[in-house]
């Protein structure tokens, strides 16, 4: 059974919470399909999330109407989420396409719930595969002068497009900080996880002439600091002396490919919470 809502808490610990919340999503005759909570010792802070069914004719403004004593009684930062309504997304690269055929393959097939709006480029390389998926395509080319001037086209964008998520799907531009602040929490990067001893171009190269043994990569939200946003997923994969430069790389893509798709996945589905600089994700 497919939810319809998903809750999302944090508070200071305390005794009752989860009775409290279950005794009111109860008394709205909605029901609990999934939940999870997590009780940071170090900070006393806690965090749930819960998926739940409700009767027909529930809105998003009435489950809000009804929970509201509750929030108040227990100082709640809450927030519901309508998964009947599909996220609008944005996706940006670059050159290198593996990301971006990887969500557009997982979208057109409803393996991610999300509603592409446009892709943005600093390149055309991408082009005739967006608009044979019927994606509008958008060519912002950043130059150190333009950069401020497409910076703003493409905020214009997103606001014009109604736009809940940026996906980097290896745009290879550093966004300034005043465009990361205005985007803060809607935007998801990827990169390889060489980082910081492999840093410039080449990584994958350098890494081979180190006799590397594993390639991988990190997913995270964006922020002014750049590659040390709060990290939503990671992986690895194994690679041994007799892998040549092109199988680093080609392992690496897929890698890349793989962890992006999973923490858009768990973006979409509310099961990501900030922490600090660190992530609360419930699988």
């Amino acid at each position: 059974m497919g939810a319809d809502f998903v809750l999302l808490i944090v508070c200071d610990d305390r005794k009752g919470i989860v009775a409290a919340v279950a005794n009111s999503i109860a008394s709205q005759d909605c029901n609990i399909v999934e939940s999870s909570q997590y009780g940071d010792e170090a900070t006393g802070r806690f965090f749930m999330r819960i998926a739940i069914t409700c009767p027909a004719g529930s809105t998003k403004e009435s489950f809000e109407a009804a929970f509201l004593p509750v929030a108040t009684a227990f100082q709640l930062e809450w927030r519901i989420h309508d998964l009947r309504k599909k996220l609008r997304a944005m996706i940006m690269v670059s050159q290198g396409g593996h990301c971006l055929n990887d969500l557009l393959y997982r979208t057109a097939t409803k393996r991610l719930p999300m509603e592409i709006t446009s892709v943005v480029s600093n390149h055309q390389n991408w082009q005739r595969r967006a608009e044979h998926e019927g994606i509008p395509f958008y060519h912002l080319p950043v130059t150190p002068e333009n950069k401020l001037e497409q910076e703003a086209k493409l905020l214009a964008m997103v606001e014009e497009q109604n736009v809940d998520l940026v996906i980097l799907a290896r745009y290879m531009q550093v966004l300034s900080d005043q465009l990361c602040r205005k985007l803060d929490g809607r935007v998801i990067n990827i990169h390889h996880s060489f980082l910081p001893g492999f840093k410039g171009a080449k990584p994958y190269h350098r890494a081979y002439e180190r006799g590397v043994k594993m390639v991988g990569a990190t997913a995270h939200y964006v922020t002014p600091d750049l590659d040390e946003g709060p990290i939503i997923t990671q992986d690895v994969s194994i690679v041994d002396h007799a892998d040549t430069v092109d199988d680093l790389i080609a392992q690496g893509q897929e890698t890349e490919s793989r962890v992006l798709s999973r923490a858009v996945k768990l973006h979409l589905e509310h099961r990501v919470m900030l922490n600090g600089n660190r992530t609360i994700v419930f699988k």
